[in-house]
């Protein structure tokens, strides 16, 4: 009688192994995000300027960090994979080569922060803004390559299973960034006050430090003896780093259609008003938090299938995409129900102003009905991640996004072309049907890859690494 592909046991096993990956993970993104609800809370302390400088600030310097984190990602499945396949003699050379493309991205990246003031002209800044705001990035712009390198670590020490420090050392930044805020803000203990411009520095130390101590815990700790990372002996691998960048290209790019979807949608209802716009920010922050959560498990699925690919193994590798999509999915289904339900009390977190509550308990409600399509579609992108394959998923998001979401919204949103113009309900209804087009078409080209023979596949793709070394 022929073995079953699924057991309860193999189930059980593997969705402890994701929990086990994806619950530091999440309590790391929570630290992050608390990193930038201090600063909101401390500079705007000083003065409304302050604040909006930090907040124009942000708007630019935190999509460019996302790029840079969609792009140093792509160490991660290429490094699962050997690790997987117990090719430990190949993972510090490579965990090497996203080192070094890290070190280029942070760089490029500070260049770029630090020349925003004609970009901050054409966004026709508040002049009395734009000095504060350019402070604050040149300050920042320190922190880019700090925060580079910790992206590459990170990459690393998820490839190894090992997600702990990420929360640790995430908690350990937000403790550093609570005092050098309040030193640097205020004017603490001798030093200037700064103002907005303090909250920067701040935000770059808080970097360089995560970096230093992600360094250090992987030089110590036991874990990782059986491939340290380690510059006692350097590596410098052009096609092997060019490989990385290829296949995180692709992901910094899905990444950055996906927000700034959201930001274009932000600047078509501004003309609707300030109560508008505010119902949107409600809605719009609060599922940015639940969606932690999937995001979470789609990191931990990209690690699992990566490593099921390295080590030959079908049977593991259909488990680990099963799994993901069965917990993705409920948590989707739980988040739309929690949404729904709740969704007339959720924004008195935020607010008291009624016409706010009313439009943002309205605009939840959509918010809930794509909770599974979103579940669905970031747990389909992170397995397709585990097996290398980037490009094609880009096009995907990129025509769900673009080509479906936002032009439906708009049309419902703002014009009377099939209905009266529906406002904001009108953009989300757009969302739902651009996540839920990216989670079917996502879902395909994942059904396709697990057809692909496997061994052929991981043969294929060794053999394309073994010649970038």
């Amino acid at each position: 009688m022929p073995r079953p592909w699924f057991t309860m046991s193999l189930h059980r096993r593997e969705y402890l192994a994701q929990l086990r990956l994806a619950l530091p993970i999440l309590g790391g993104q929570l630290a992050q995000t608390a990193n930038g609800f201090v600063d909101t809370v401390m500079a705007g302390r000083v003065s409304a300027a302050d604040l909006a400088a930090v907040a124009v600030g942000a708007s630019i310097w935190v999509p460019l960090f996302l790029f840079m984190t969609g792009v140093l990602t792509s160490a991660t499945p290429v490094l699962a994979r050997h690790l997987g396949g117990a090719a430990y003699h190949r993972v510090n050379p490579l965990a090497q080569q996203g080192l070094w493309l890290a070190l280029g991205l942070g760089l490029l990246c500070a260049l770029i922060l630090r020349a925003m003031a004609p970009v901050l002209h054409l966004m026709d800044v508040d002049p009395a803004i734009r000095p504060l705001a350019q402070g604050y990035l040149d300050a920042l712009s320190w922190g880019m390559p700090g925060a580079a390198v910790l992206l590459a670590l990170r990459s690393y020490t998820e490839a190894m299973n090992h997600t702990r420090p990420v929360l640790l050392i995430s908690v350990a930044g937000l403790l550093i960034n609570i005092p050098a805020n309040y030193l640097l803000i205020y004017g603490k203990l001798g030093l200037p006050a700064l103002g907005g411009v303090g909250c920067g520095w701040a935000t770059s130390l808080v970097m360089w430090s995560m970096a230093l101590m992600m360094g250090g815990y992987i030089k110590r700790h036991p874990i990782y003896r059986p491939a340290r990372l380690t510059l006692r002996q350097r590596h410098w691998e052009p096609a092997s780093l060019g490989y990385l960048l290829r296949l995180g290209l692709p992901v910094g790019l899905s990444i950055f259609f996906e927000v700034s979807i959201f930001s274009v949608i932000a600047l078509l209802i501004s003309r609707l008003g300030p109560e508008v716009v505010a119902g949107h920010q409600v809605a719009l922050n609060f599922t940015s938090l639940v969606f932690m959560l999937p995001l979470s498990f789609a990191i931990a699925a990209t690690v699992r299938v990566g490593r099921a690919r390295g080590g030959g193994d079908r049977e593991a590798l259909m488990a680990a995409v099963r799994c993901a999509l069965l917990v993705t999915a409920a948590i989707g289904l739980g988040a739309g129900l929690l949404l729904v339900l709740t969704r007339a009390w959720i924004p008195y977190i935020y607010t008291d102003n009624a016409r706010v509550i009313q439009l943002a308990a309205h605009l939840l409600l959509f918010a809930g009905l794509y909770q599974i399509s979103d579940a669905v579609q970031v747990s389909a992108n992170g397995c397709l991640r585990g097996f290398e394959d980037t490009a094609w998923p880009m096009v995907m998001t990129l025509v769900a996004y673009w080509g479906v979401g936002l032009p439906l919204g708009y049309v419902l949103g703002l014009t009377d072309l099939w209905v009266p113009a529906m406002g904001p309900a009108g953009f989300w209804i757009g969302l739902v049907a651009g996540l839920t087009t990216a989670a079917v078409l996502l879902s395909l080209r994942l059904r396709w890859r697990l057809r692909q023979p496997l061994p052929a596949t991981a043969r294929r793709d060794e053999a394309t690494l073994e010649q970038a070394a």
